[in-house]
């Protein structure tokens, strides 16, 4: 990765020019905006991998052992619903609870113990309503590309569904656009358009000319192999990588930094880039920042995608490890609250006030919902 400057690239205004152009102002704005982008991308970078230990080694043995004590509590409820003495309502209560729980648990953790309770209680058959859902939704997915997705898939798996909707997905984009390239090259383009295209066309090549030109001037100065002593050498070999990185990469900026700090420029010749040259310049910021937002788009999504966190929650690498203490800490406080529950079934009379309290919640949680 190559070195923060201390000197950050900008036009800046001069004796004898009191005003930016149009260009100078674009110029300025896109380097702001990309050197922001450059630090949030290397902030999650450098956030994720203390989060993911932290979350591997305080969360997910918490997860463990709130299930664990989550399927005893649905055990124990399954034994209290044969219980003489209870009420009606009681006794719906502690169905509720056991199908809601029961239900939950044995979609993570697959148990075939538990999926008998559900049935048993729910009246109906896991398995099938599993696979209802999956088809539902494979259903659903179908309705929206306008695809079939094939009878081939392992409807147990619902990630593969997903995997095999974006295929389609993917494959109807590329045939839309080839269908597109063909309509176009079909249609005969008037002399306005041809003109249009040619000038696109030059504009890409005087960009990428831009670009070249750039890298010539660094790498003729900094070429290894021309220099006799060996710790000058060593020094400008990594130099030339970090160049050769930039370029390869397109990245603008990074070239003209590099210039910056190996001094081969200086304020004045930022000052006072050509028009035209500022022009190619902002053509290739905009790609460069348009990259940069998807590579952090992409970045921010998978994180949220491997962790399950809403998409909806405001993250930023700075809350990311105090949205896991908080995590951490509900979860250590549902597992005091479970082995709490679990010793209410050792007193009877402790358990139907503690069906009550829970009868109590249901009806608020009822009149809560907006459904």
């Amino acid at each position: 990765m190559l070195k923060a400057q201390t000197q950050p690239i900008c036009i800046a205004t001069n004796k004898d020019q009191t005003h930016l152009s149009k260009e100078q102002k674009a110029f300025n704005v896109l380097i702001k905006k990309i050197d922001t982008q450059r630090v949030l991308l290397a902030a999650w970078q450098e956030a994720m991998p203390p989060y993911q230990q932290k979350y591997t080694s305080e969360l997910v043995p918490l997860i463990e052992t709130t299930q664990c004590l989550q399927t005893d509590f649905v055990l124990a409820l399954d034994r209290a619903s044969q219980q003489k003495g209870l009420s009606s309502t009681e006794r719906r209560t502690i169905k509720d609870l056991i199908c809601d729980m029961a239900g939950s648990l044995a979609a993570a953790r697959g148990d075939a113990g538990l999926k008998d309770i559900y049935n048993k209680h729910s009246g109906s058959d896991f398995d099938a309503e599993e696979a209802a859902a999956v088809q539902d939704m494979k259903s659903m997915l179908e309705d929206v590309i306008g695809a079939d997705l094939g009878e081939d898939l392992d409807m147990d798996a619902p990630d593969e569904l997903f995997k095999r909707a974006q295929a389609r997905m993917q494959e109807q984009q590329e045939q839309f656009n080839a269908d597109r390239q063909a309509r176009d090259a079909k249609r005969k383009k008037s002399a306005k358009q041809l003109a249009k295209e040619a000038q696109q066309l030059a504009e890409e090549q005087q960009a990428s000319q831009s670009i070249r030109d750039l890298y010539r001037k660094l790498a003729s100065a900094l070429h290894p192999d021309r220099e006799p002593d060996p710790a000058e050498r060593e020094r400008k070999t990594a130099l030339m990588q970090r160049v050769n990185q930039a370029y390869d990469q397109n990245n603008l900026l990074l070239l003209l930094e590099l210039q910056l700090e190996l001094e081969h420029i200086n304020q004045a010749t930022i000052d006072n880039i050509s028009a035209s040259r500022l022009k190619h310049y902002n053509k290739i910021l905009k790609e460069q920042l348009r990259e940069l937002e998807q590579e952090l788009f992409h970045t921010e999504g998978l994180f949220r995608a491997q962790f399950n966190i809403d998409p909806f929650t405001q993250l930023s690498p700075r809350t990311l490890m105090r949205y896991l203490t908080v995590d951490i800490a509900e979860m250590q406080q549902a597992i005091r609250r479970l082995k709490n529950d679990l010793l209410v079934f050792h007193d009877i009379k402790k358990f139907k006030a503690w069906l009550k309290a829970m009868r109590v919640q249901q009806i608020a949680d009822d009149l809560d919902c907006p459904f």
